[in-house]
């Protein structure tokens, strides 16, 4: 029997990237897979992709619409009666100075990648703890370990998810709950191109550093492999996640390297 078969797993940021690899990967393991974005269209090109697409379901969400989300747990809930892993990919990233970013962008994103995430682990994490089991996978980057130039609020929303998950897990480990942080580094999806500018338009560029990164098919043995066993952080991506070790060890040296020239 395959490690994940017939287990419910809902995925936000599923149209695309990491989301839409792992929904993939998670179905060829036997999985419901539950996908949720904001493009419908795009969700469901995602499904027919899947393997026995008439076992998942397209579930639209907009993770700063706080009242979707509750409204659309409730459904899920009510159509599945649980959900097994819920993995949170959904974000934005940003390409911008910190002092030529406008206030209302550095809530756009924390809304998106902090606020969304933490309204849907919230909305679930009763129906998981009444069952005593459930297992909470958020996508947060390199990037929640280390802060890098033109990333401030985007560091800021995954250094903040790292400490709202790490908190989580102390407090319901007794109760059943598992919680994976999975830190990627440089992979080539349209993060870059996605990515908001100060004024909160899109960047619309392809990185260099993303050209000749891993693709996000590449990611998801290592992610599926962690989460299966239980880990408590899984890291992949190329040499740029030796960062994670450099800032934890070698802080100072950590500095000088990212210091803007």
């Amino acid at each position: 029997m395959a490690r994940f078969e017939n287990k419910i797993v809902w995925i936000t940021g599923a149209s695309s990237g990491i989301g839409e690899a792992l929904a993939v990967a998670w179905s060829r393991e036997g999985a419901r897979v539950i996908l949720s974005a904001r493009n419908a269209q795009e969700l469901e090109r995602v499904r027919q992709s899947c393997a026995n697409p008439e076992k998942h379901v397209v579930k639209p969400l907009d993770l700063t619409n706080s009242g979707a989300i509750k409204s659309t747990t409730d459904e899920v809930l009510e159509e599945f009666g649980h959900v097994d892993i819920v993995v949170h990919s959904g974000g934005v990233s940003q390409r911008s100075l910190a002092a030529e970013t406008d206030l209302a962008t550095d809530r756009q994103i924390m809304e998106l990648n902090y606020f969304g995430t933490i309204a849907l682990t919230k909305a679930l994490l009763p129906s998981m703890l009444a069952r005593g089991e459930g297992h909470i996978v958020p996508i947060s980057s390199v990037i929640g370990y280390v802060g890098v130039p033109l990333r401030s609020a985007y560091a800021a929303s995954k250094h903040a998810l790292h400490g709202f998950f790490n908190a989580l897990r102390a407090e319901t480990h007794k109760r059943g709950i598992k919680v994976t942080i999975v830190c990627p580094g440089y992979v080539r999806t349209k993060v870059s191109e996605n990515a908001l500018r100060g004024d909160g338009t899109p960047h619309g560029k392809l990185d260099d550093t993303h050209k000749k990164a891993m693709l996000p098919e590449q990611t998801t043995a290592k992610i599926l492999r962690g989460v299966a066993s239980g880990k408590e952080e899984v890291h992949v991506g190329g040499p740029e996640i030796y960062a994670i070790d450099l800032q934890r060890f070698l802080p100072r040296v950590m500095k000088r390297v990212l210091r803007v020239k």
